[in-house]
């Protein structure tokens, strides 16, 4: 079987990052569903519906119908249902002894004022199992605060080990986290996850979008397995202009897996092995899908056919030539914005508000520094329409493009390093807008009022 792992980036240089962390989050190659998966879990087609437990999402307002149903988006996505009441090992509800529900509880097909959508509803806690490799045990090893981020110096396992989500691997994790509840297994900083349940409606006939919609913080639809996505922000910026890329910044501040949670509720910004294991895909064919947006377009992993990775025409601004006209007339400097990303020929425009040179460097809330090398902010990226037109394996503005079989879908994008790591590459997910459109139902109901800037 063929087997990349995938890496992340590192303090130092965008590439020597992706390459020193090969470990974190993406050397996943031990990770994905849990262990119990294949008899507690069933991937199944869209449409079933499999009520285990409870679900606390309110249902959403209108003339709901779910009788019935139509299964129309059988053929176009997999969910990871949990049929036999399964629970999560280390993670609890609230205030109880109990363990949380893991994946997706349910999904069916229901009609809202005259159109049809798929409900999905899950606690957002899934059931990965990780096998600790060489890799990602050199990755918590040689993590740049080591000695502080876990409680005895380094993490209390062993090559081969296998561990599940949430089980203590001895980080100093934050004080939400409860003893035998999850705490350990996050790095200092993020928050545990909660069972953070929720229902989402997604389209089952999506249209695309007539006028720009930007992709916002938080939740923008779901992972295969119940879990939240989220787009290319950490919410932070250097002088509330240059914004930060979750995964660059936040490469320390997740785990094993590539997720973490904000207010409770996990999610990944990128591509995990973990997600590519519970979903098979091992870069000898087209990727399945690993989720959903909140527009009903699809995420499919990261590869267009066999060996052959999708490619993102999203480039890098040449701030070192002072003549090129994505850069600021001085070499290394970030002393201008582009006037628009999608359009480099309306050039750019000054601002005092200057950001970190590319020599510079960058520290995150968890303390942990970062050169700041072209590549590192949401400012620093364009969309190239040649790259775009070139077809094939390049997608679009969007991250996405149109296939005859699969109609239009979005793709996970990485690339390739030279020792075969599977390196993020911008804007990792979709986006950094919806090629679809948004309604009062859909998980996101709203465009974002802002982008990067």
């Amino acid at each position: 079987m063929k087997r990349i792992e995938m890496l992340l980036p590192d303090q130092r240089s965008l590439l020597s990052c992706a390459i020193a962390l090969t470990l974190i989050t993406g050397a996943l190659q031990g990770c994905g569903g849990g262990g119990s998966s294949s008899s507690d879990t069933e991937i199944s087609s869209e449409g079933s519906d499999s009520s285990t437990g409870s679900n606390s999402g309110d249902d959403r307002n209108g003339d709901e119908d779910t009788g019935g149903g139509d299964s129309s988006t059988e053929d176009t996505g997999v969910w990871v249902v949990n049929t036999t009441g399964e629970r999560a090992p280390y993670i609890y509800e609230n205030n109880s002894n109990e363990q949380v529900l893991v994946n997706v509880q349910s999904v069916e097909s229901v009609t809202v004022s005259g159109k049809e959508y798929t409900r999905v509803s899950a606690s957002g806690i899934p059931d990965y199992e990780i096998l600790i490799t060489e890799n990602i045990l050199s990755a918590l090893l040689t993590r740049p605060k080591v000695n502080s981020d876990f409680l005895n110096g380094s993490p209390n396992v062993q090559l081969g080990d296998f561990i599940s989500f949430g089980q203590d691997i001895g980080y100093r994790s934050n004080a939400s986290c409860g003893a035998e509840a999850g705490y350990g297994f996050w790095p200092p900083g993020p928050v545990c996850p909660e069972n953070v349940s929720h229902q989402g409606y997604i389209p089952k006939s999506p249209e695309a979008a007539t006028e720009d919609c930007e992709t916002s913080l938080g939740v923008q639809g779901y992972w295969v397995n119940g879990t939240s996505i989220y787009q290319w922000s950490d919410g932070q910026s250097v002088n509330n202009t240059w914004h930060t890329l979750a995964p660059l910044a936040e490469v320390y501040d997740v785990d094993v897996c590539g997720g973490h949670a904000a207010n409770g509720d996990y999610h990944h910004h990128f591509y995990s092995d973990c997600l590519a294991n519970l979903v098979g895909d091992i870069g000898d064919a087209h990727s399945p899908i690993y989720g959903y947006t909140a527009d009903g377009y699809p995420i499919y992993g990261p590869w267009e056919g066999d060996g052959q990775l999708a490619i993102s025409s999203w480039a890098i601004r040449d701030y070192d030539d002072p003549s090129s006209e994505t850069g600021c007339g001085v070499a290394g400097e970030r002393s201008c914005l582009l006037v628009d990303e999608y359009d480099t020929s309306k050039g750019v425009a000054n601002t005092n508000n200057t950001g970190p040179s590319t020599n510079g460097s960058y520290t995150s809330l968890s303390g942990n520094e970062f050169d700041t090398t072209a590549g590192f902010f949401y400012e620093d990226y364009y969309w190239d329409p040649e790259l775009s037109a070139q077809g094939d394996a390049y997608l679009d503005q969007y991250n996405g493009h149109t296939d005859e079989e699969r109609g239009y879908h979005y793709h996970l994008t990485v690339t390739l390093s030279d020792d075969a790591q599977l390196v993020p590459a911008f804007p990792f997910t979709f986006g950094p807008r919806f090629y679809g459109k948004l309604d009062e139902q859909t998980i996101v109901n709203r465009c974002s009022s802002t982008i990067g800037r």
